[in-house]
């Protein structure tokens, strides 16, 4: 495809400021919001379980024994670590933190216009232009894409690239969904360990019977925080961390779908309409309220 030169208009620099402006509008406090909702969903199935426990006559004061968190916690986060590279251990803290960010669910719905909006400088002006326009972008994805493209890269090549950076993408993600999956299998089984333990210190002093309920109480404990752990706080994490890398991978793929239609010439409506077609019909509507506003 030959590349036309020519130099920016007032109205390329116009649109070049558009897509400015709805990059600063990611960059603002809402697009960077944590996600309280998967956080609040796990408080809220914990308090379930303890008044569940108050109404049948319990306490979970008992439940607050430094041995059995001990080893259900520590020994399950120490069991995890040790199934990942010493490399990849530093990048629990910052997967954890994926899991309770929101700003990935609403990307979708500000790359369509920014992609709209080059599509319109590229027919205009030539695809030289959007390097220019595309100075306000900071997804290195994105600003990756159009330097390619900018560049004269083939299609193909464009497409062969862009699908290693998300196949890695995809890569780095599932070790931290691998991680929380872990925990969910260790906690359980460090569980029944704890309470085994408990058990045989407890028949160990089977002279002292005034104990002995006290005893096998307390050994259960370990099982009770090993499932509870496993089902209620480190499965809930991994699968959120699943649906996030779903929601980011198909935003990628919708990025290279609207980078190629725009090497190709393909119409700013035409583009608009296919990368709609990733959203489902509920954000797909409130795209085009926003755009008739």
């Amino acid at each position: 495809m030959a590349i036309r030169e020519s130099t920016p208009s007032a109205g390329a620099s116009t649109t070049g400021a558009g897509v400015r402006g709805s990059d600063q509008s990611r960059r603002g406090p809402g697009a960077l919001k944590a996600d309280r909702f998967t956080a609040m969903t796990i408080a809220l199935a914990l308090i379930i379980v303890f008044l569940s426990m108050i109404l049948d006559g319990g306490s979970p004061i008992v439940l607050i024994k430094p041995a059995p968190l001990l080893l259900v916690f520590g020994g399950s986060i120490a069991a995890a670590l040790g199934g990942l590279y010493r490399s990849e251990v530093g990048s629990v803290r910052s997967v954890m933190r994926r899991a309770f960010r929101a700003h990935q669910q609403t990307s979708l719905e500000q790359d369509i216009p920014r992609m709209v909006s080059l599509a319109e400088v590229a027919r205009r002006e030539g695809l030289l232009a959007l390097e220019k326009a595309s100075s306000g972008i900071e997804d290195p994805f994105f600003k990756k894409g159009i330097e390619l493209t900018v560049d004269g890269t083939d299609p193909e090549e464009i497409r062969d690239i862009m699908d290693g950076e998300i196949d890695a993408l995809q890569e780095r993600h599932k070790v931290g969904a691998r991680f929380f999956g872990d925990l969910g299998g260790f906690a359980p089984t460090l569980g029944i360990l704890g309470t085994v333990m408990g058990l045989v210190n407890v028949l160990s002093h089977m002279t002292n019977t005034a104990s002995l309920g006290t005893g096998i109480a307390a050994a259960f404990t370990a099982t009770l925080w090993g499932v509870l752990s496993a089902n209620l706080i480190w499965l809930p994490i991994s699968n959120k961390l699943k649906r996030a890398s779903e929601v980011e991978v198909r935003n990628r793929r919708m990025v290279l779908e609207g980078i190629l239609a725009i090497q190709a010439g393909a119409s700013p409506r035409m583009i608009e309409a296919r990368l709609l077609s990733y959203l489902p019909q509920q954000e797909r509507a409130r795209v085009q309220r926003r755009k008739a506003a």
